[in-house]
């Protein structure tokens, strides 16, 4: 895989706009070099496994027979080390239990067991890649686990684990196939991301010295956007804590981690362009890039968000001539006057700076709670914004349609970056005839705003949705007004990626167009916990969610014994 600024091969690494991923080009496959001695005594092993029954295992490539089955028994019982150590390879004098899935968070999708020793890592034994592009997904892994990272490599050896792009390029980018046959390990998949999440199975699985069970493993995400989201600008994070949870969220296949780094209490990232509104603790450009790097590593895209038109008043007390102000001349809290041209220069300066600075493919305009439209008449509550509505949008507009204006302008200046955009579902307003882009995502937060409108209205308009349902997913520092902090158990029985708003799930026809969701930290009373506090307070949470995103279906494990995994594989 590629960090940023590198050039990445093959073009990249974009694949449907969510992460950047690298396939390998379909080519004839090359038999690797094995020398006479091990064909030989690896014909009489086969031989006396498959005559002895001693162990077998499916070769092919196909889905796996019994793969529901697979499922059903994929985390075995939570008590205990699963298959006992054994020999690096099969010996013909043991016999072997039928093996168990491997046990880890998320869950596999499917494991179609078979009888050997399994598989644990030890002094001596190497990774070797396939293709020079899955080095960084080799020494990662070989670094975690204890072993040597040898590279490229056509000949095999006892121990080994072996990464590799596979000729699928029609599967899921981020699916992969782990088999653990003959005392060594394979992983394979369509991508680099795929290769890299079978690593993170094979490494909760041998956690603590347990052994990664004989078979093969098949395992894809339901949802190809899972995030985590950090409101950095209320609670000031220090870069290692979050560069803890980018490790953390890698583990358990988040693919997405978003920075909300403005709001009215501070701008917490670095400015060029205007460092006058950057508060005194922040993070530097450096200590961003160093956790945008980390977070590529790990094929998680950091998503940033610099709120607009509201939330902006840590960048307002800097510029106070663009401040909103009602027909008295009060001013309006964290809110900018789009009647201006000069608020547009400034937020479309901030947004071509941070473009440089995340080159992830996506992007979260904000666009909630935009104080002139929670009064009663907007209009003559703010006449300014009213002249401007008519002035650029034609006589029988409103604010709603300037508001909605301001933020298609703000996706054209994003755009021109090629991002894929999202915008808080509050800011998609109901009674305005300027329209939203139409390639803008809806990140579903609430049903509780004045005038929020159903999910049903934007996936029957055919819109992509996220969803951050704030019943669930909403974690907010101090528990202020109704909110109270989610627990890993309701989420884990109760929610899955349909249960948009509230608690009710919608149809099921429109699953294709939820493209995931997010967990997320709000920090309204920011003195309420420590950064560790919070650490410790989402853990649970966040398996939860990596589990629902992974695979929406009921669990096999009941939360009782999830939890416990969680100590043993955490």
């Amino acid at each position: 895989m590629d960090l940023p600024g590198a050039p990445p091969p093959d073009g990249g690494r974009t694949v449907g706009g969510v992460s950047r991923h690298r396939r390998r080009a379909r080519q004839r496959k090359r038999q690797p070099r094995v020398a006479l001695p091990a064909l030989i005594a690896g014909g009489l092993v086969a031989a006396l496994g498959v005559g002895l029954g001693l162990y077998a295992g499916s070769g092919d490539d196909g889905e796996p027979t019994g793969a529901r089955a697979g499922r059903e028994t994929s985390q075995g019982a939570s008590d205990g080390d699963g298959p006992a150590a054994g020999p690096a390879t099969p010996s013909p004098s043991r016999s072997y239990a039928l093996s168990t899935a491997p046990r880890t968070i998320p869950a596999v999708n499917a494991h179609t067991p078979a009888r050997g020793p399994g598989w644990r890592p030890a002094a001596g034994h190497r990774v070797v890649v396939s293709d020079s592009g899955l080095a960084d997904e080799g020494r990662l892994i070989a670094g975690e686990l204890g072993l040597t990272y040898a590279g490229r490599k056509d000949d095999i050896r006892a121990g080994d684990l072996r990464l590799a792009l596979n000729d699928d390029g029609g599967a899921n980018p981020e699916s992969y196939a782990m088999t653990v046959r003959g005392g060594r390990v394979t992983i394979s998949g369509p991508s680099d991301a795929g290769v890299f999440y079978g690593t993170r199975t094979l490494k909760q699985e041998v956690r603590g010295g347990r052994t990664a069970p004989e078979g093969v493993v098949r395992d894809a995400p339901a949802k190809p956007q899972r995030g985590f989201m950090l409101d950095i600008a209320r609670k000031h994070f220090t870069a290692g804590w979050i560069e803890d949870r980018v490790r953390e969220l890698g583990d358990l296949k988040f693919n997405q981690l978003g920075l909300h780094f403005s709001d009215d209490q501070a701008f917490r990232i670095q400015s060029d362009t205007h460092p006058e509104i950057v508060a005194g603790q922040h993070l530097t450009k450096a200590q961003v890039r160093k956790i945008v790097r980390l977070a590529a590593q790990r094929h998680i895209t950091v998503v940033p968000e610099i709120d607009s038109p509201g939330h902006l008043g840590a960048v307002l007390a800097a510029h106070p001539g663009l401040q909103l102000r009602n027909a008295s001349g009060v001013a309006t809290r964290g809110a900018i006057d789009i009647s201006k041209e000069d608020s547009a220069n400034l937020l479309d300066d901030l947004l071509d700076e941070y473009a440089d600075l995340f080159p992830g493919a996506q992007w979260h305009l904000g666009g909630d709670e935009y104080q002139a439209l929670t009064v009663a008449n907007p209009a003559a509550s703010y006449p300014q914004l009213a002249t401007a509505a008519r002035a650029r949008h034609g006589a029988g507009a409103g604010v709603a349609d300037l508001a909605t204006g301001w933020l298609n302008d703000r996706a054209d200046t994003v755009r021109a970056h090629a991002r894929t955009m999202r915008v808080w579902n509050d800011g998609f307003f109901r009674n305005a005839s300027v329209k939203p882009a139409s390639d803008l995502v809806v990140a579903y937060w609430t049903g509780k705003e004045i005038g929020a409108r159903v999910p049903t209205d934007y996936l029957g308009a055919g819109r992509k949705v996220l969803n951050y349902n704030d019943e669930y997913l909403y974690y907010v520092l101090g528990e202020p007004q109704t909110f109270v902090y989610p627990t890993g158990q309701r989420i884990y029985e109760r929610w899955t990626p349909r249960v948009l708003r509230g608690t009710t799930a919608v149809p099921a026809r429109y699953d294709a167009q939820i493209l995931g969701g997010s967990f997320a930290v709000w920090c309204d009373l920011a003195g309420s916990q420590t950064q560790d506090q919070v650490a410790a307070g989402i853990r649970m949470p966040l398996r939860a969610t990596a589990q629902k995103l992974w695979d929406a279906r009921q669990p096999a494990l009941s939360w009782t014994r999830f939890r416990a995994l969680a100590a043993q594989v955490s």
